[in-house]
C-alpha cells in the first residue's frame, strides 16, 4: 500500500544521514514538505544534494532551544515529525559504568526526544510523531543496559502519549542492527565484515537492516491514519533471541 502525504509538512529530526537521511526521502517521495534538521550545515548541503526539491534544511543543535524555536517559527504549522536523534551512549559492562555514564545516555537521547517533541506539539494540533529508538530496550544484550533504559524509557511513554495527545497520533519505531555511515566511521572494512556477517547470523532474517527498512516502518506510522500507540520492532527477529 502506498501513502499519499501531499500538501503536508513533515519534519526529520537527525536527517542528514542514515536512518534520518532514508525517513526525509521517503517522505518527500510521498509528496510531503520536508524540513531536514541536523547539526552540521555541511552534512545538510549533502543531504539536500540527494533529495528531492520539496526537501529543505535547518542546521542546528536542538539543544539550543532558541534557534530550536525560532525555526520552528519559520516554517508554520507542522503535520507529522520523525525524530531520528541521539548524541551517543554508554555501552560496557554494568560494573565499570559510573552514575555520570548512564546520565549521559539519557541526556544524549531521552532528553532531547522530549524536548523536541515538546516543541512540535505547540504547533499541531493533528497528525503523527514517530520517535525512532533501538531494539536494546527489548532485546536482553549485556553491555547496552544504558542504551535500554534510555529507548525504554522512550517504548513506556508512547502509550499514554498517544491517549493523551490525541488525536496527534504517537508512535515508535525500533531498529535492529543497521547498516549506516556510523560503522564505517567506527572500523575498517575488515572488522566491518565481520560484524556484520554475526549480526546478520544472530537474526531470523539472517541479514543486518538497511535504512531504507526503517524508513518503511516510519512511512507506515505516518501515513496510516488509525495507527498510533505502537511500537514496531524493525529489527530483523533479534528482539526474538
Amino acid at each position: 500500500m502506498s501513502y499519499s502525504l501531499s500538501g503536508q509538512r513533515a519534519w526529520v529530526f537527525g536527517g542528514t544521514s542514515g536512518i534520518g537521511l532514508a525517513c526525509a526521502r521517503v517522505l518527500a517521495d510521498a509528496g510531503a514538505r520536508v524540513v531536514v534538521v541536523g547539526r552540521s550545515a555541511e552534512r545538510m548541503q549533502q543531504a539536500l544534494a540527494t533529495l528531492p526539491a520539496n526537501a529543505v534544511g535547518e542546521a542546528l543543535d536542538v539543544a539550543d532551544v532558541p534557534a530550536l524555536e525560532a525555526a520552528l517559527s519559520r516554517h508554520g504549522g507542522i503535520d507529522h515529525a520523525v525524530l531520528s536523534i541521539s548524541a551517543g551512549s554508554a555501552i560496557g559492562p554494568y560494573r565499570t559504568l559510573d552514575e555520570d555514564a548512564l546520565r549521559r545516555t539519557l541526556e544524549g537521547k531521552f532528553w532531547p526526544v522530549q524536548r523536541v517533541t515538546m516543541a512540535v506539539l505547540r504547533r499541531m494540533s493533528a497528525g503523527s510523531i514517530t520517535w525512532i529508538t533501538g531494539a536494546a530496550a527489548r532485546a536482553a544484550i549485556p553491555g547496552m543496559s544504558a542504551l535500554a533504559a534510555s529507548n525504554g524509557a522512550l517504548h513506556a511513554m508512547v502509550g499514554p502519549l498517544a491517549r493523551e495527545l490525541a488525536p496527534v497520533r504517537m508512535n515508535a519505531v525500533s531498529p535492529g542492527f543497521i547498516d549506516t555511515p556510523y560503522w564505517e566511521r567506527a572500523m575498517d572494512a575488515e572488522a566491518r565484515r565481520r560484524t556484520y556477517e554475526s549480526m546478520a547470523a544472530m537474526v531470523p532474517a539472517q541479514r543486518v537492516g538497511t535504512p531504507e527498512d526503517i524508513a518503511g516502518a516510519v512511512l507506515l506510522c505516518v501515513g496510516n491514519g488509525f495507527m498510533t500507540g505502537a511500537v514496531i520492532d524493525c529489527d530483523g527477529g533479534r528482539s526474538l533471541v
